[in-house]
């Protein structure tokens, strides 16, 4: 297995628009860096948790992932319809500050519950990474690089955030229409 070639295909697989990567631009634009930061820490303890338990549980998951897969889309495109409803449904013209709707915890829920990174680890490991490596220690450093690489794909989406903030609060309704649109699309993508 080429390492550079491993690397690209996981940082590819958590830059590309997805629920967290679009809760993370919409949390900068609507409440500020910081929280943005907070919410992508609480993804990325998420994120290392199915990473972790995809790793070592991925004989048990190989032979059961036929019977969990549906589950885990059932439930992952309802929580994507709802946040892309909650999404679309923020008031553009109310510009006074509200109690954030972002936190760890939110962003550690949305993780957990997050098709993408869970069908993401439930084939990286027996695809690209047991048939090379298989001692515990390989699999945790497996575990904490990919971690390392899906933070900074968090930490890409929150800096564009800051970056176009503006222009995104400028056209607020369009914004987050747009945003919307795109976790509805991976919604729809988990399905495909």
């Amino acid at each position: 297995m080429s390492i550079v070639s491993f690397i690209i295909y996981c940082f590819v697989i958590t830059v590309t628009p997805g629920t967290t990567n679009i809760l993370i631009l919409n949390t900068v634009q609507n409440d500020g860096v910081k929280s943005a930061m907070i919410f992508a820490y609480g993804s990325v303890l998420g994120f290392g948790i199915i990473l972790a338990s995809a790793a070592f549980l991925s004989s048990f998951f190989a032979n059961v992932l036929p019977s969990i897969i549906i589950f885990v889309q059932i439930g992952g495109t309802f929580y994507m319809l709802c946040l892309a409803y909650q999404i679309y449904k923020m008031d553009a013209s109310n510009d006074k500050k509200t109690e954030s709707r972002t936190s760890f915890n939110r962003g550690l829920f949305v993780q957990l519950l997050n098709p993408k990174p869970i069908m993401f680890a439930l084939t990286l490991f027996p695809s690209f990474v047991l048939p090379y490596y298989n001692s515990s220690l390989s699999l945790t450093i497996t575990v904490v690089g990919v971690t390392l690489i899906g933070f900074l794909s968090f930490i890409l989406w929150v800096t564009f955030g800051a970056i176009f903030k503006e222009f995104l609060n400028k056209y607020r309704k369009a914004a987050n229409t747009t945003m919307a649109i795109f976790i509805v699309y991976a919604a729809v993508m988990i399905w495909i």
